[in-house]
């Protein structure tokens, strides 16, 4: 089944060229799919209307077999923001992580265990007592990361989730979503290196269109595409580049010796 389909999936405002036009592309269950892009490409309208929180302009969208209704409560989707701070709205972290199983219906005791595993998973046990205001910007990412898995979607949506984040948590969030085995993905980065790291298929969206669609060190090796569409190829894809110039130009020049 797949895990969202679209079908030329298009959405726009009055006036204006379509933030996204006519994108049709389906993600199985399982994958884990980076999206990147230029920013104005659509990236984050896409997952707001996978999310139901705005309806298309024209074409079908599916999650999981049902069509997205907008506004309708999915708890099998969950979504971070870029800015994280918008759905941080309790007086402390905990009641923050809280609140999603609440809605589930759990039990408190329930909740609570919800509450203790996820924060210990994403390292922030520490902050279950404190404000989310009086946190860092990297701490709120980390808090509505948490508050998303403890509803344990299905399909987990994270639209730029290492902006904010230092080396350490970043670091965690790689190992966490690696271990996350049989949900599905979708990760909107300009973080290139983390979609290499964390990415089985990588969509590039510009111009709310849908220009590639592929293995991600295959797409994001394409200097031309790339750099035609405001992006740079990742460092550790021009290392491998360099690293093989040698070998290959040696290659070249014996290949145009004269016998």
């Amino acid at each position: 089944m797949n895990a969202v389909h679209a079908n030329r999936l298009t959405f726009g405002y009055p006036g204006r060229a379509p933030v996204l036009d006519g994108v049709t592309v389906g993600l199985e269950s399982g994958e884990r799919v980076g999206v990147i892009g230029p920013n104005g490409a659509g990236k984050t309208t896409l997952f707001m209307l996978v999310c139901g929180v705005v309806e298309p302009t024209s074409g079908g969208l599916a999650v999981f077999g049902e069509p997205v209704e907008p506004g309708a409560f999915r708890p099998e989707v969950g979504m971070v923001f870029h800015h994280t701070n918008d759905q941080l709205i309790c007086p402390t972290v905990r009641e923050d992580i809280a609140f999603g199983p609440q809605n589930l219906g759990l039990s408190e005791a329930e909740v609570e265990d919800r509450v203790d595993a996820t924060a210990a998973s994403t390292g922030i046990a520490h902050l279950l007592d404190r404000a989310p205001h009086e946190l860092s910007s990297g701490e709120q990412r980390l808090v509505a990361l948490t508050g998303v898995l403890a509803m344990m979607p299905h399909l987990l949506i994270l639209d730029e989730p290492t902006s904010d984040l230092d080396l350490r948590y970043r670091r965690r969030l790689i190992r966490m979503l690696a271990d996350m085995e049989g949900h599905t993905l979708m990760i909107a980065s300009h973080d290139l290196e983390f979609v290499l790291e964390t990415c089985d298929r990588v969509l590039l969206l510009d111009e709310g269109r849908l220009q590639a669609d592929g293995v991600p060190a295959e797409v994001m090796s394409n200097q031309a595409l790339m750099e035609a569409h405001g992006l740079e190829v990742p460092h550790s894809l021009m290392a491998q580049w360099h690293r093989h110039d040698p070998p290959d130009r040696a290659c070249v020049d014996s290949q145009e010796q004269p016998a």
